[in-house]
């Protein structure tokens, strides 16, 4: 007996050398099994280039918009403008939040051009040092495009009562974290919501059924196996239809 809706070979038992308790076997295709190497690395070292090219939009705008702190030249001294001003805070902190838009941005590129493939490790690690190359990068261009460190030789060109601003640095290493660790944590946000999803396994009939019973037991409506060739007599001792009676049986006169 077999359930309804059933396709046709599923009732088929397991062959005499499997086990019937053995669960079932899917084929996978070999480009699933063994997934190629170059064009994974491909992926990681374009979206690794990515960011760190984005490093240097990062570093213009950090050397753009972070606060400057300004120092007057008195006789032979130097003074700071603002001795209680906070400008070094805020460099610190405009870096840090160009960090947290770069790292959004890059995450969310990354993720859009990279769905229809499902992501993928060698995504994740791009981010994760790109981001960190490109918060390297901009902090480095920012730096460089700043006034001199010289502080004396910076004094004496501008003169006596003269003003000038102190080198663009960084106080908080920390804040060259921010990028990465927000793309990766974007990264892995989108793909749980967004992300590509598996496959449905298939229905359990196509695998065939599970177990089935062994030869000389009994079935599941009770009563002993017969053999298909096989047919028992009615109550009235009639033999079945299709057959001969013995040669010792007596013949009707």
């Amino acid at each position: 007996m077999t359930v309804p809706n059933t396709p046709a070979g599923a009732e088929a038992g397991p062959g005499p050398d499997r086990d019937p308790f053995a669960p079932p076997t899917v084929d996978v295709p070999a480009e699933r099994t063994r997934p190629a190497l170059l064009p994974e690395l491909r992926i990681g070292v374009l979206t690794g280039l990515a960011c760190a090219l984005l490093g240097v939009l990062v570093g213009l705008l950090w050397y753009w918009l972070a606060p400057r702190v300004m120092f007057q030249v008195s006789g032979n001294q130097i003074l700071y403008m603002d001795p209680e001003g906070e400008q070094r805070a805020g460099a610190d902190a405009v870096l840090a939040l160009l960090g947290l838009g770069a790292g959004a941005l890059s995450a969310v590129t990354a993720f859009l051009l990279t769905r229809g493939r499902g992501g993928g490790i060698a995504v994740a690690v791009g981010l994760a040092l790109g981001g960190l190359a490109g918060s390297l990068a901009a902090w480095q261009l920012g730096a460089a495009l700043g006034p001199t460190a010289d502080l004396r030789a910076h004094a004496r060109q501008v003169g006596d009562g003269g003003t000038f601003s102190a080198p663009l640095e960084l106080g908080a290493h920390g804040a060259l974290l921010v990028w990465p660790l927000t793309a990766m944590v974007l990264l892995l946000a989108m793909s749980a919501a967004f992300g590509k999803r598996e496959e449905e396994p298939p229905p359990y009939w196509a695998f065939g059924p599970q177990w089935s019973a062994p030869e000389g037991r009994h079935r599941a409506g009770g009563g002993s196996p017969q053999q298909p060739d096989q047919q028992q007599p009615d109550q009235q001792g009639a033999q079945p239809q299709g057959r001969t009676p013995p040669q010792d049986a007596p013949r009707p006169e």
